[in-house]
């Protein structure tokens, strides 16, 4: 028992001596880490702001891009991505699975809403990984999209939440404005970097900087009540607000989609400028691209309108004949001969573009409206001379660079060497120039003399601040000419379109404006060496025009290469269907004046009572007028206005005969019509709005009551085109919302 006692003592002791060791040593371990704040070698703040701390990244947005009313060309927007959970550990409830459990189901279901086969989709979701994505098939998908996955209540299928780049007018100057791509970097992220365009060139003033969020919370990730935060906030790209003019654009490009259609070139350019600032309105090309799907990018990677030299053909007439009445040689009424001419007594014979037939002797003005080659080479040879001529050249800016603010932009190329190679310039053939040299030569006559710079950005602002930090003003870079020598040459070049001579004659005539102008065929040098193409087709077709003519608000730069045209076809025609209906577009939607109005005929109302309807709208038709007839009987009983009236050609005369009243369809109706119709019905009026009928509230074809009031809404021309766009921009979206 004595024994037994002593043993327990003895363990006692022991495990005391233990205990008191460890405490010892805890307590060492602690009055260490309190001095030196490590543990481990490694400072223990460090560790317990790692193990409470959260951080999150506050994404920055990319800079939009608009055109000068601050329409949106291409911005950020919200999209999801698609991801599969495939790990089975992350279910914890089996009646609410959070992983895939049936592939073959999912992958069946999926292949309906997202551009990935059944097997390919099924074949990621058997996958041994954890989560999966599912490439670009499962990228940028709409909110729409997602709500429509999410219907389908599939386990394990979930988003993340990202941006895409968002181009909401489709193919629109996509060479001008690029495109983006998002790339993996080395952290395993992703960024968005511009490929194209001036998403690439402005990459850098585009893209934000990231900012984070951290906070301290708890082990289940709630913000500790006391603890610190730490915001830096985004700092978003800077936007950029462009030259270009949504409207005037969306016109070239349905111009042009229309002549691709049906003509099929190998090319196509069509440039809008205003001519009294350097500002680019619009600029198309084809082949282009969509900027979203990328569809069409393989065909050509660059911006044609700056990055593509070629021989202008006779386009280039503008400035040879500017250059020589600014030298004060050029007379319009001498003559010369015309069909073929020699620089020298061995060089080669100029011919003229009939075959060198000519038109016989003819003044020189004549030779300029039928665009005659033998008529400038003798200007360049014999009345300019070759070293004046060579200084225009220079002063119009054909041997350098715009410095317009696009990436990439190539150089003329002028061969200066051989007298046959210097007159030939002057026609527009042997040297090779880009489409933006010529416009900004043109500002030059367009204008008062003074040449403009080509740009197509007006401005950058700082969205975060609201400043704007660059501002882009007009820039004259020379004079070659004066405003007298600019203004001739206008007049001269208006002739080309309004005179039966001139080569642009009832191609680029637009009913209300003079137009001032120059076609081009240019010759295409053979690929495999030696001369040019040969063919009806195989040529660069164009024309450079300005308008009005007296003071140009617009200069535009259309070519057409290689058109699928048949003999009977001039090759101008395809030029003429992109030129006039834009340029007409434009002139209206910018509310320019036309310069002529044509006289409309008078004639007096002829006295219709009594009549019958047929003999009455007879006699109305032979007087180019209009008969509206409001009744369902066959004689005449009233017409408005009355037959000592004065009427002018297609005026509306209303015609009430016996029987019922009925109601017309007066949508496009002046006031003045509406009145008339008023008083032949004894009705009262109520009107809203000015310019023409819009709505009206009494059906047409309806019959009249005895008592009904008339009420009519009416709309200018420019408030129907706002409206017409603005549905066709809504139709638009709900069609990039179906196809999403």
């Amino acid at each position: 028992m004595i024994k037994k006692q002593r043993n327990i003592n003895a363990g006692a002791v022991i495990l005391f001596i233990i205990f008191s060791l460890l405490f010892f040593v805890l307590l060492f371990r602690f009055m260490s880490i309190q001095v030196t704040g490590e543990a481990g070698g490694q400072p223990v703040a460090a560790k317990a702001q790692s193990k409470y701390e959260r951080e999150k990244t506050l994404e920055a947005r990319r800079g939009t891009i608009y055109d000068r009313n601050g329409e949106v060309i291409a911005e950020d927007a919200n999209s999801y991505k698609l991801v599969a959970i495939l790990d089975e550990e992350l279910t914890t409830d089996d009646e609410h699975p959070r992983h895939v459990v049936n592939p073959e189901q999912t992958a069946a279901k999926l292949a309906g809403l997202i551009d990935m086969k059944e097997s390919e989709i099924y074949s990621k979701l058997s996958s041994d990984l954890k989560q999966v994505e599912f490439g670009t098939a499962g990228r940028d998908l709409t909110l729409q999209k997602k709500k429509e996955i999410e219907d389908l209540k599939l386990p394990g299928i979930s988003f993340i939440q990202d941006t895409k780049r968002f181009y909401p007018n489709g193919l629109f100057a996509s060479h001008l404005i690029g495109y983006v791509e998002k790339q993996e970097k080395e952290d395993g992220g992703t960024e968005t970097v511009g490929m194209l365009g001036l998403e690439q060139s402005l990459n850098d003033l585009l893209t934000g900087s990231n900012g984070h969020f951290s906070y301290e919370a708890d082990l289940w990730g709630y913000l500790l009540p006391n603890g610190d935060e730490v915001i830096e906030p985004a700092k978003n790209g800077q936007d950029v607000y462009l030259t270009l003019d949504k409207s005037i654009q969306i016109f070239l490009e349905d111009a042009m989609s229309k002549v691709d259609e049906k003509y099929s070139p190998k090319k196509m350019i069509g440039i809008v400028a205003d001519p009294k600032t350097g500002d680019i309105l619009a600029m198309a090309q084809r082949p282009s691209f969509h900027p979203k799907t990328r569809e069409g990018i393989e065909d050509t990677w660059r911006n044609l309108a700056v990055e593509d030299s070629y021989e202008p053909g006779s386009t280039m007439k503008v400035f040879t004949l500017a250059s020589a009445i600014e030298e004060g040689v050029f007379n319009k009424n001498n003559t010369y001969q015309s069909g073929s001419y020699k620089v020298t007594e061995r060089s080669p014979a100029i011919p003229d573009h009939n075959g060198g037939r000519g038109w016989g002797d003819i003044t020189y003005l004549e030779g300029v409206q039928r665009s005659s080659n033998v008529a400038f080479a003798k200007i360049v040879n014999e009345q300019l001379g070759y070293e004046t001529f060579r200084e225009y050249l220079t002063n119009f800016g054909f041997d350098q660079p715009t410095g317009i603010d696009l990436p990439n932009e190539t150089s003329g190329l002028i061969k200066y060497d051989w007298p046959l190679e210097k007159a030939s310039i002057g026609f527009g053939q042997g040297s090779a120039f880009t489409p933006i040299q010529q416009m900004q030569a043109a500002t030059a006559v367009a204008g008062d003399g003074s040449m403009k710079k080509p740009h197509v950005i007006s401005k950058v602002v700082d969205p975060n601040s609201g400043k704007t930090v660059q501002k882009t003003s007009p820039e004259n870079v020379g004079t070659p000419i004066s405003d007298a020598t600019a203004k001739e040459v206008r007049n001269i070049l208006e002739t080309v379109v309004s005179s039966e001579n001139g080569t642009g004659y009832g191609r680029f005539n637009i009913d209300g404006y003079e137009v001032a102008g120059k076609t081009g065929t240019a010759q295409i040098p053979n690929p495999e060496g030696g001369g040019y193409l040969t063919g009806h087709s195989n040529y660069v077709f164009s024309f450079l025009g300005m308008a009005p003519a007296d003071d140009p608000e617009l200069v535009m730069y259309v070519a057409v290469q290689q058109p699928d045209i048949d003999e009977s076809t001039n090759g101008a025609e395809p030029v003429a269907e992109i030129f006039k209906p834009v340029m007409q577009s434009s002139l209206q939607y910018l509310n320019i004046e036309p310069t002529e109005q044509p006289k409309a005929k008078s004639s007096q109302a002829p006295d219709l009572i009594g009549m019958s309807v047929k003999e009455a709208e007879k006699k109305l038709t032979e007087q180019d007028l209009e008969p509206v007839i409001i009744g369902d009987g066959k004689t005449v009983e009233g017409q408005f206005p009355g037959q000592t009236s004065s009427m002018l050609e297609g005026e509306k005369v209303i015609l009430k005969t016996n029987g019922k009243t009925i109601v017309p369809d007066m949508t496009g109706w002046s006031l003045r019509d509406v009145l008339k119709f008023t008083k032949a019905a004894n009705l009262k009026l109520n009107t809203v709005g000015n310019g023409y009928v819009m709505k009206q509230n009494l059906s047409s074809g309806s019959v009249l009551a005895e008592g009904d009031y008339l009420i009519v809404e009416f709309e200018t021309p420019l408030e129907q085109y706002e409206r017409e766009k603005m549905a066709k921009e809504q139709v638009e979206e709900e069609e990039e919302v179906v196809t999403d």
